[in-house]
């Protein structure tokens, strides 16, 4: 990040459009309907039909993992952008109105023709573990094209979702906004997103993250899957080999902030019972991100960030109105 330029937003992200359909469940239902509790997996739009039938959503809100962390930015004050792709339908307009009604910049340029929008179901069972199915519909057909240059040269961060790895275009698209956000002298930033989307991609993920990440996040899982160890020490190790700074989520233990220099560990925070983890990661990482565009200290980043993880939870959901009133708090 060029200190002597200055940029119109903090963070500008890239990432799944989708809507989040959030119903509470018993871990019956997660089992009858042969899900793994506590994953995710990738259904396709006769399965998201067939869930929506077996369900009553308690909430409806646009989500998507980059789309989650730049709300939480918004909401503390931070100037944010976001790049994905919906259908001109209902849940695709939905989407559109939510993300700038929370403050992030989104420009409506739906597909009229294919997949409809994205959503994606999220099981909460009464340890308010969340299992999340996953229809990726219109989100993946975002391409090179979509690509806003002006937004990625105008940004501190930007920010990419590892879920859109599961397309090839989208992937292109990725590595075509790295390249310009490199040669921009703008930081890059990545969510590993989810240890199977790490199976499936590994050799591209650490292409990605060897050339061009500055800031990674991910959780112990995620790492383990991305280096292929079984050991979390040995993680840790070929982490502080790395340049760049590696933040290593671990839920009510709280997170390790790795780089060279040394290792931070941050404490959770406890705002209340716990009710629902959605968005938990992606709320770590638009605290941490925001701290970070404000110029704080990592371990300061790791605080707001933990911070903001802490107050999630204790909600239905993975957004909140009053967040910044609380951390204030």
């Amino acid at each position: 990040m060029n200190s002597n330029t200055v940029y119109k937003y903090d963070v500008v992200g890239i990432g799944n459009a989708i809507v989040d359909l959030i119903a509470n469940v018993d871990d019956e239902f997660i089992s009858k309907n042969s899900l793994e509790k506590g994953g995710m997996q990738i259904i396709d739009e006769s399965t998201a039909h067939k869930l929506l039938n077996l369900i009553n959503p308690t909430l409806t809100s646009s989500g998507g993992s980059v789309a989650n962390t730049l709300a939480t930015i918004s909401s503390l004050g931070g100037k944010t952008a976001f790049i994905g792709k919906v259908k001109n339908d209902e849940l695709g307009k939905t989407f559109s109105n939510e993300m700038n009604a929370s403050g992030t910049e989104y420009i409506f340029n739906p597909i009229s023709d294919g997949p409809s929008t994205a959503r994606c179901f999220v099981f909460v069972t009464p340890d308010a573990e969340r299992t999340m199915c996953t229809f990726l519909g219109a989100s993946v057909e975002l391409s090179e094209n979509d690509l806003n240059i002006s937004l990625i040269k105008n940004t501190k961060v930007l920010y990419l979702e590892g879920y859109l790895f599961d397309d090839k275009n989208a992937k292109k698209a990725f590595f075509k906004a790295a390249e310009i956000a490199k040669n921009n002298g703008t930081l890059i930033s990545l969510s590993l997103s989810d240890k199977f989307c790490v199976d499936r991609h590994r050799d591209d993920f650490l292409v990605l993250v060897n050339e061009y990440i500055d800031i990674l996040f991910g959780n112990e899982d995620e790492y383990k899957s991305l280096y292929q160890k079984s050991n979390l020490n040995e993680v840790i190790e070929l982490i502080k080999s790395s340049p760049i700074n590696m933040i290593l989520t671990q839920g009510e233990q709280g997170s390790k902030i790795i780089s060279k220099e040394n290792i931070i560990d941050i404490k959770s925070f406890n705002y209340g019972k716990c009710i629902d983890t959605t968005g938990a990661g992606d709320s770590y990482a638009g605290g941490f991100l925001h701290a970070y565009t404000k110029n704080k200290s990592l371990e300061e980043c790791g605080n707001l960030g933990s911070n903001c993880s802490g107050y999630i939870v204790t909600q239905l959901g993975a957004r909140s109105e009053d967040l910044l009133k609380k951390i204030k708090k």
